[in-house]
């Protein structure tokens, strides 16, 4: 076989048309060996002789994509320095652009022998391997580009690419669960309904499957256990696993975005599927374990753990802040999504052992001129100490809000905290604002991935995971939900009238707050999960969206919001409320400021109000005349006032409407508890009811300006007028 020198970069195989560049990161290695694969296994290896920088180059004119490949790196294996490179262990390239097949987890793949740590195990691991492919980059684009939805007109939509597809029954039956069916009509037509700006997909990145699970004959299911950080994760492709999983990635991203949908990742950078010292050898332990993981300082035989995985990323070697790097300009540049949720971001901000907002890893993404261009949002906590950094993280960044999340469910299960529950729907402020954000650094959300689907959420007061294994250990234990009476299914119709409401409640509390909304997949569908809040390991119908099963007014109810969210800039300020006057009409009308919040009875809050321990209700006044900012025209932005009115009590509360400065009457947009009002409008100062559990939101009263008649017999009379014959 013919092999030229080749080029230290870029890293991984790169076809160039003619042939293909291999090149491999290893500072600790004496020699490095690729493999290369045939259909039916058969390895020939090939010398890498050329090395530069400790990156280890080859060229071949001969392999084309589809080509099957692996390394083999010599050097020491000393676990007690840190060091446990094997040549008997085919390893992954790290920056490998697609995969085929799996890991069997067979004893070959360890560097030791099970029951015996401290031995060396040589047995060959190669039969057991995932192997890298070398790819086609070309790809007919058509034209896209990314979308650059601004954050205040952004929904984010948080998906599974197998649980949102599994069971359409109008996908057809081979591209269920797959990248193609997200791009199919129905799949299509569902998001834009909603009004989804954006679809946030859990872990593409490619995966492995944890052994444990396998051996309980269950499987990872959301794919926090990533091995190929450039890959997407093969067994989501309908096409083939020989490089045609990034030609089918590139169409899903390209008929999303046709569709006006952003496609932003979930990511997982700070740590590896290799595990700890007891894990497998499958990619970086075997090319260099020092770089590539922070171990145990007067012990590095171990690994430091702030994900609760067994390992950690280390962000403080400049090869795998590179990887990192790298990695996410690939997603951007060539396969053309739109942004990262960064799972447990605190981690990457772990130099030392504290989290620094100014470590190397941010100060690369804030200069970086593609990665610092696309939406960014961190899970802002990890497992480490000092970990919960919800507001915590540089002005470019967005976050999780999992106050809002906590806040908001409290309120509605009668434990509110007044004054934190106006904050949260403020777009909080009290978060972000001193590090000179604004209120679309506040990802909200009720419901993710990680917990009760807002079914459950309403239906169950523990967690159900015996199906995951752990006897019901695993998961979250404070849920913050509330079953109504019932623990789980019912068919008393006054417990299922009261999860109806509350899901709405919900979905307009997040919907109307201010901030970017995030909605999980299913829960405007009325997705359960049977209580289990932790369906990691359930890749099957407990964990699926049931097609035949959607609440169908539900999503009317949720599209219904998310229009009036989209229609009126009140709801997606770009600007923290101020407190400045701004007049409610034209000419000399009165003043009041751009947001009143306001007790049942009519009156301002007053200080005493928001220290009553029994207050349950709230109503808030937003002046459609105080957005504050301009439109993309430079053109003042005006509104609609809105009143909106939340009560968590379980009775119905004497609401009297306020005073004629903020209009003189309201028209209901949305009830909750579709209260028959007869009378409509109603009349500023006049008395009403705020039904129990219940959520009401105001439109000032307009007019409606009649239709043109567009008749014959006006034209005739028109012509009429006219003195036409």
């Amino acid at each position: 076989m013919e092999v030229w020198p080749g080029d230290a970069y870029p890293l991984g195989a790169t076809f160039d048309g003619v042939g293909t560049n291999f090149a491999v990161f290893s500072e600790v290695a004496d020699r490095v060996e690729l493999c290369l694969f045939d259909a039916e296994r058969v390895e020939t290896r090939v010398a890498m002789t050329e090395v530069d920088a400790f990156v280890w180059h080859c060229y071949l004119p001969s392999v084309q994509p589809g080509q099957r490949y692996g390394y083999r790196v010599h050097a020491a294996y000393e676990p007690t320095k840190g060091l446990r490179s094997n040549p008997a262990k085919l390893l992954l390239d790290p920056y490998a652009k697609a995969t085929v097949g799996d890991i069997d987890w067979d004893q070959s793949l360890y560097g030791y022998g099970f029951g015996d740590p401290d031995s060396r195990n040589d047995e060959d691991s190669g039969a057991h391997m995932m192997l890298g492919v070398v790819i086609n980059p070309f790809f007919d684009w058509e034209g896209d580009r990314r979308l650059n939805i601004p954050y205040h007109e952004t929904l984010i939509y948080e998906a599974h690419v197998k649980g949102l597809t599994e069971l359409n029954p109008d996908v057809p039956e081979d591209e269920r669960g797959t990248y193609a069916a997200l791009e199919h009509p129905s799949v299509i037509r569902h998001l834009t309904r909603l009004g989804v700006t954006a679809i946030e997909l859990m872990p593409v990145h490619q995966f492995v499957q944890d052994s444990t699970l396998l051996e309980k004959g269950l499987r990872n299911y959301w794919g926090y256990n990533t091995l190929g950080f450039l890959a997407p994760h093969a067994p989501y492709a309908a096409a083939g696993q020989l490089g045609q999983q990034v030609q089918e990635f590139k169409s899903m991203v390209r008929s999303l975005h046709a569709a006006g949908i952003e496609v932003i990742l979930d990511v997982v950078y700070n740590h590896t599927a290799e595990g700890n010292h007891l894990g497998p050898t499958l990619s970086f332990k075997g090319l260099d374990n020092p770089a590539y993981y922070r171990l145990v300082e007067d012990d590095l035989r171990y690994y430091m753990d702030y994900t609760g995985t067994g390992n950690s990323l280390n962000v403080r070697h400049p090869h795998s802040l590179q990887l990192i790097m790298d990695s996410l300009r690939y997603w951007v540049t060539e396969m053309h999504v739109d942004g990262f949720r960064f799972d447990l971001a605190a981690a990457l901000a772990r130099e030392f052992y504290d989290v620094d907002r100014l470590s190397t890893f941010f100060e690369l993404v804030q200069q970086d001129p593609v990665v610092s261009q696309v939406k960014l949002i961190a899970e802002p906590w990890d497992v480490g100490p000092g970990g919960y950094q919800v507001g915590g993280f540089p002005p470019q960044w967005t976050e999780w809000n999992g106050k809002f999340r906590d806040t908001v469910r409290d309120f509605w299960r009668g434990e509110p905290s007044l004054g934190e529950f106006a904050s949260r729907l403020a777009g909080s402020s009290d978060l972000y604002e001193q590090s000179g954000r604004r209120p679309v650094a506040s990802i909200n959300f009720v419901t993710a991935h990680d917990g009760f689907t807002l079914r459950d959420l309403v239906s169950y007061d523990e967690k159900h995971n015996e199906a995951n294994g752990e006897d019901n250990n695993d998961g979250e234990s404070n849920n913050r939900s509330w079953n109504h009476g019932v623990e789980g299914p019912t068919d008393d119709p006054a417990v299922r009238e009261l999860r109806a409401r509350q899901q709405r409640n919900f979905i307009a509390t997040l919907l109307l707050s201010q901030g970017v909304p995030m909605l999980a997949h299913g829960d405007e569908a009325g997705r359960t999960q049977l209580g289990n809040n932790n369906v990691y390991c359930q890749d099957n119908e407990i964990s699926w969206l049931h097609w035949d099963q959607v609440d169908e007014p539900l999503v009317e109810f949720t599209a219904d919001v998310a229009r009036l969210r989209r229609d009126h800039p009140t709801f997606r300020r770009r600007r923290f409320f101020t407190g400045t006057s701004v007049r409610t009409g034209s000419g000399e009308g009165e003043r009041l400021n751009d947001i009143v919040w306001l007790h049942p009875d009519g009156r301002p809050m007053a200080d005493a109000d928001w220290d009553d321990p029994g207050a349950r209700s709230i109503g808030m006044y937003l002046n459609g005349h105080g957005v504050s900012g301009s439109d993309a025209r430079g053109r003042p932005i005006v509104d609609d006032h809105f009143l909106l009115y939340f009560n968590a009590a379980a009775d119905d509360v004497p609401l009297t409407l306020p005073p004629e400065e903020y209009a003189a009457a309201w028209d209901v947009e949305i009830d909750t508890a579709g209260t028959e009002r007869p009378g409509l409008p109603l009349v500023a100062g006049t008395p009403c009811t705020l039904a129990g559990r219940s959520l009401l939101v105001l439109r000032e009263h307009t007019t409606p300006v009649a239709a043109p008649d567009s008749s014959v017999a006006a034209s005739v009379a028109a012509q009429n007028n006219h003195g036409a014959g």
